[in-house]
């Protein structure tokens, strides 16, 4: 049975295709909503079963107060925190505000609808590894933490890296081909190839998660790209 939930982002654009993609799959979206200061109201006036609350700050101070709020308006409404790899003072506060879960945005869509069904439920939903990088962490305070968007931008070979910022910007693949000067069919099996090793499903999602991690600004910076055609 589908989940009763509502998406909050500070990027409309995210909240949105993440909305739009959990439909598809049978759940009922109530809302999408941006920016994440602006969630309590709407959530505690249509009291979804779960509330999916996306962050690219976790550590930040006063992220999680809408949570806070919704959690004592509206304490049955199950909160999913979004967010990026985090520190353990994410976790940590995520959990401190009263969320049920925390999901890595760069989690597959079946991860994520797992998160919401044993939020539902009255589970915490956090996948192990993420508590085990986070003691990790604390264990070793010197360590670096990961860096998403770099661990990304590892994964794709520089024409790779071109394709998902293009994409980023909107050419379909006929523009990419033109763009890079290559075949269609070259071009199309790159943006396949960008897609499943993101790990995500329409170009929408890639460039969201792109955008969410930083990864889009690093592959802009360091991959050198050869001048469009001009377009008269």
């Amino acid at each position: 049975m589908g989940v009763r939930l509502m998406v909050i982002d500070d990027h409309r654009l995210l909240a949105e295709a993440l909305a739009s993609a959990l439909k598809l799959r049978g759940h009922r979206v109530l809302a999408a909503v941006a920016p994440t200061t602006e969630a309590a109201e709407p959530v505690i006036n249509r009291v979804p079963e779960v509330c999916l609350f996306g962050t690219a700050a976790p550590a930040e101070p006063g992220v999680f107060d809408p949570v806070v709020q919704i959690r004592r308006e509206r304490p049955q409404v199950a909160v999913v925190v979004l967010g990026p790899v985090p520190s353990p003072r994410g976790i940590a506060a995520a959990f401190a505000a009263g969320a049920a879960g925390y999901v890595r945005h760069d989690e597959r869509m079946e991860g994520v609808e797992r998160a919401m069904t044993k939020a539902r439920a009255g589970e915490a939903a956090v996948a192990p590894q993420l508590l085990q990088s986070a003691f990790a962490e604390l264990l070793d305070p010197a360590a670096a933490p990961d860096d998403e968007g770099q661990r990304l931008l590892r994964m794709l070979t520089p024409r790779e890296a071109e394709v998902l910022v293009r994409v980023a910007e909107g050419e379909d693949t006929r523009l990419i081909a033109e763009g890079m000067r290559i075949a269609s069919s070259t071009a199309r099996t790159h943006v396949q190839r960008v897609l499943m090793k993101l790990g995500v499903g329409s170009r929408l999602e890639a460039a969201a998660l792109a955008a969410r991690t930083g990864l889009l600004d690093r592959a802009g910076q360091t991959i050198p790209r050869p001048e469009r055609p001009d377009a008269d």
